[in-house]
């Protein structure tokens, strides 16, 4: 069974292994911080979706206003699934919570960015399915 809540900083550990799986590093240290910021910010939800009790994956939400749209949008900001929990729904069921969370605050779309590398093929897959559509691309430039 799969049930999906806000993160909890019970999760900490979780969710760095999972920030780990997705190709970002980060220490225990850094991620509570980071949670703590992201944690104060109402315009912002982490979620976390368990299978069987286990934290499975996770999704980071954040309420956008655009200049091209009257309506906010909810960028899903990051969404992993664990790799042994792939195929179960996990990232299906964070979806559909980041679709209700979006829908209760007005939203008219979820968007998000999905990396080109050949490891995120399937991510891009999944997405399609889950009716997203690809209308442009990322560009980054550190500073």
């Amino acid at each position: 069974m799969i049930v999906v809540r806000e993160f909890a900083f019970r999760d900490l550990d979780a969710i760095v292994e999972l920030m780990h799986d997705l190709g970002y590093p980060v220490s225990n240290a850094q991620m509570r911080k980071r949670m703590e910021t992201i944690g104060s910010d109402p315009a912002y939800v982490t979620l976390v979706a368990e299978h069987d009790g286990e934290v499975a994956g996770m999704a980071g939400l954040r309420l956008l206003y655009a200049y091209e749209y009257d309506a906010p949008v909810v960028q899903i900001a990051l969404l992993v699934t664990k790799a042994m929990y792939r195929g179960l729904g996990v990232g299906k069921a964070l979806i559909r919570h980041a679709e209700n969370w979006a829908r209760t605050r007005g939203a008219h779309a979820l968007v998000l960015t999905s990396g080109n590398r050949p490891e995120r093929e399937a991510a891009r897959h999944f997405y399609q399915r889950m009716g997203f559509i690809v209308t442009g691309l990322r560009f980054v430039k550190k500073l």
